[in-house]
């Protein structure tokens, strides 16, 4: 599995939460007076391989943007990026209260624009997959599905992850899987508070379907049940940290696709106050490969179990 680990891309979504009570900046880097200009995404680099881009979701990127990623992150680091808001949440972004389609209006010009920007990933190959997340509410009709066809056709020389979480998506298993499969898109395996209405997906029917799929995608949300709908801030929805045991069948997964040769994406975007960091740590570590970078001696103080785990440079 050792020779296949490069393909096991481990990382967190997001990587610069600057306020509130689940901040990473009094927790996950040195302080600023310390960091002697190293800003954060150089820091995060240094010690993941890839991140899940959120700020695409829910403002337009630029090629300069872009560009300054490639040159604050080292080679072979990689870029996944959100689909932009208006391709898969039309409510959010809909300019009047009239405008509330149940799927999203297909717009090949916007797209296009959207997909310009991010030209000096690819052309620097830090570019990895284009992740689409629909809302709950996004069911499998039939215009859903052909949505789907369309996006993915959209996106011909571009791998397309999808993340669907209404119920619907899994009862129709075989044709959600069918038409992700033709496009070459990846059907993300997403762990999150599970209700009534919620995809049913399972880590061991994940593994087992591995062998038939080029890639994979997975996204650890947390548990956070209680807080998941009713919260008095976004960001308490993923104050959650998972427990060992709870880890293991997204190790056994990684590690699957290690041994399998296939390229898998992991993000913990449980991101409150840098739980996403510890557990993204801990999987890395369950696979043999540590983070051998530092980190500031207030992360081993929120994560005391991670002692052993990563290394402190005991300065901050």
């Amino acid at each position: 599995m050792a020779e296949h680990l490069p393909l096991i891309k481990i990382g967190t979504s997001g990587w610069h939460y600057p306020q509130g009570r689940g901040a990473w900046t009094r927790v996950v880097y040195p302080p600023a007076k310390a960091r002697g200009g190293v800003d954060q995404l150089t820091w995060y680099a240094d010690r993941f391989r890839t991140v899940e881009v959120n700020a695409s979701f829910y403002r337009d990127l630029s090629p300069e943007v872009t560009a300054a990623w490639v040159a604050r992150t080292p080679p072979g680091f990689e870029f996944a990026v959100k689909l932009h808001q208006q391709f898969t949440h039309p409510r959010m972004h809909a300019p009047s209260t009239r405008d509330l389609a149940p799927v999203p209006e297909p717009s090949a010009s916007a797209l296009a624009l959207s997909i310009e920007a991010l030209g000096p990933l690819r052309e620097a190959g830090r570019l990895g997959p284009l992740l689409g997340q629909f809302p709950a509410s996004f069911q499998a009709t039939p215009e859903a599905m052909a949505y789907l066809s369309w996006l993915a056709e959209a996106l011909p020389d571009l791998p397309l992850a999808v993340e669907l979480r209404h119920r619907s998506w899994s009862d129709a298993r075989r044709e959600t899987l069918a038409l992700l499969d033709a496009a070459g898109a990846a059907w993300v395996l997403i762990d999150e508070p599970k209700f009534r209405s919620s995809v049913w997906q399972s880590p061991s029917v994940f593994l087992a379907e591995l062998r038939d799929r080029p890639w994979a995608y997975v996204r650890l949300h947390g548990r956070n049940a209680a807080q998941w709908w009713a919260h008095e801030t976004a960001e308490d929805r993923y104050n959650y940290l998972y427990q060992p045991e709870e880890l293991e069948p997204f190790v056994d997964v990684a590690a699957a696709a290690a041994a399998l040769g296939k390229k898998l994406y992991l993000y913990a975007n449980n991101h409150f106050a840098g739980n996403a960091v510890a557990n993204a740590a801990q999987v890395r570590a369950r696979l043999g490969d540590p983070i051998q970078a530092p980190f500031p001696r207030t992360f081993l103080q929120r994560f005391p179990h991670l002692e052993g785990i990563v290394q402190t440079d005991g300065l901050f």
